[in-house]
């Protein structure tokens, strides 16, 4: 009776739990690249960047070749220490940030330099592109004798009013690419459900052998 009893509370059988489709995978990684991306995006304070443009003007016993010839080289220059050590004391951060925050871009058509700075602050960063312009200015007007150009400021650096920094809606689509991305490949890699082996059914086992009796009967 009382494993009647027990059979008859006991409570019903749960389903075993379903596994979860493929594509879930893919939907937690551009779930989670999404979040990541607009977070970031959102704690990262904006960048903001400011250009000075130069020119470099040939001289006399000099060409338009030559003068494309040290804009290259006078580009190279840009970013060094005693350009930067000169430029440190008119644009009021260490010589460490404007190295930094400072890119020289130029032209293989045109003798011109790009000096760019970035900084979380508008001004600073106007600032210190026109610094190193200006000290490489300088530097370039202390050779002119050897050289038989003169680099000239084209434009000047002015503050910026926008951000050049990515904002966070755009960082959570970068963030929800590459976790999309790396959903997908997780589940390329992933390893393949084997399918359950068949269990082997039992021989049949034939059945006793009935023998005739002598007399007709079975």
């Amino acid at each position: 009776m009382t494993e009647n009893h027990t059979r008859r509370h006991r409570g019903p059988r749960l389903a075993p739990p379903r596994a979860l489709p493929p594509w879930s995978l893919v939907a937690a990684g551009v779930l989670a690249g999404g979040l990541l991306g607009g977070g970031y995006g959102v704690l990262r304070p904006a960048q903001y960047t400011a250009t000075s443009y130069l020119v470099v003007v040939p001289g006399e016993r000099s060409d338009a070749a030559g003068a494309l010839g040290f804009a290259q080289a006078f580009g190279r220059i840009t970013t060094q220490p005693a350009v930067l050590a000169d430029a440190q004391a008119l644009a009021g951060v260490p010589v460490a940030e404007l190295r930094a925050g400072v890119r020289a871009a130029t032209s293989p058509d045109a003798p011109m330099i790009a000096v760019s700075a970035t900084s979380a602050r508008p001004a600073e960063a106007a600032a210190m592109a026109n610094a190193v312009a200006g000290a490489l200015t300088r530097h370039a007007e202390a050779g002119r004798a050897d050289t038989r150009v003169s680099l000239v400021r084209f434009s000047p650096a002015v503050r910026p009013t926008e951000p050049s920094s990515a904002s966070a809606g755009v960082t959570g689509l970068v963030g929800a690419g590459g976790g999309g991305l790396l959903g997908a490949l997780a589940l390329l890699v992933r390893p393949r459900r084997r399918p359950e082996a068949e269990v082997p059914r039992p021989a049949p086992v034939p059945g006793p052998a009935l023998t005739a009796d002598p007399r007709g009967r079975r």
